[in-house]
């Protein structure tokens, strides 16, 4: 697990926090389903979640549309939340075939180290009736700007650092910093509306619940059926992707981890930083610098962020 993550947690605090972080969401999947959904019933909403076609995209084209609305919002704002963006843009396109049908929601491919193509934040437009509309936003800013584009192309523009540093890949930063500017896209004021903020909750009950199930199937005992079922009732995750996690989970041990735990350290620190330095914080610099050594584990991280919080 440490090599996912490289904190030094046990496996029962791990499984505590993903309980922990699933309990403090339920009041914001309340609020959001009582203005969207109108219902408060945490079972209700994930049902809605999870099977209403009127939360679905009708087309393609509606698909590939969002992405381009949200990335443009995304290009827009960063300038007020980012010292340095990477001087190679970030560019949406279709999945191709052969093998979209297969592929998953979105994914990001970085910049040619050459500067002769952009990133790439490739979306699925396959069978759009099972897309969900409410999950479309915090992908973009996950995959795209702020997210990955901004973290792995600032990263091959470093100078003074090494290739395997710039192109190395470790989970626990990349993903982590993927999962939190989903949240920081709401700070940011990107989302379009209540409806577009589900999909904060949703890969975030599904980040955390994969706390709480790798450590249960690995550590606690747990069976495969315990781990879908605890999904099923705390997240809104449909049931066949659910089983491709769960059985994901059975033979990756520890990778899933790495996404919220990531996250949560780099509020942790962010959270750490405003206190040393008060009125002296700037979100700029922080961003800057957690993004200015390329991908590191997370305690050299910790090192760089206060270094720069006590200079």
């Amino acid at each position: 697990m440490a090599r996912f993550t490289s904190l030094d947690l046990e496996p029962r605090q791990i499984h505590q926090i993903g309980l922990d972080e699933i309990a403090s969401i339920e009041d914001e999947y309340r609020q959001l389903g009582e203005s969207v959904l109108g219902t408060t019933d945490l079972a209700d909403i994930y049902q809605r979640l999870r099977s209403d076609p009127a939360l679905r995209f009708e087309t393609s084209e509606q698909i590939q549309q969002q992405a381009e609305r949200a990335t443009a919002r995304a290009n827009e704002a960063t300038p007020d939340w980012f010292g340095r963006t990477p001087v190679a843009e970030c560019i949406v396109q279709p999945i191709p075939e052969p093998g979209a049908k297969d592929a998953p929601l979105a994914y990001y491919l970085p910049p040619a180290a050459d500067g002769s193509r952009p990133g790439i934040f490739f979306i699925n437009l396959t069978d759009p009736t099972s897309r969900t509309r409410y999950e479309s936003e915090a992908l973009a800013f996950h995959e795209g700007v702020p997210g990955h584009h901004l973290q792995l192309a600032l990263a091959q523009e470093l100078e003074g650092v090494p290739a395997f540093r710039r192109n190395g890949l470790v989970t626990v930063y990349v993903e982590g910093w993927g999962l939190y500017c989903e949240r920081l896209g709401d700070e940011m004021g990107l989302y379009s509306g209540d409806l577009e903020r589900f999909g904060i909750l949703s890969f975030d009950s599904w980040r955390a619940g994969r706390l709480v199930v790798d450590t249960g199937l690995h550590a606690l005992g747990w069976s495969r059926r315990q781990a879908i079922d605890y999904f099923l009732e705390n997240s809104p995750q449909a049931r066949n992707n659910i089983e491709n996690e769960v059985d994901r989970y059975i033979g990756y041990t520890g990778q899933a981890l790495a996404y919220k735990l990531g996250q949560r350290e780099i509020f942790r620190l962010r959270d750490e930083a405003k206190d040393t330095m008060g009125d002296r914080f700037d979100i700029k610099g922080f961003h800057d610098t957690v993004l200015g050594s390329g991908p590191v584990p997370l305690n050299v991280l910790g090192d760089i962020v206060v270094e720069w919080a006590t200079s």
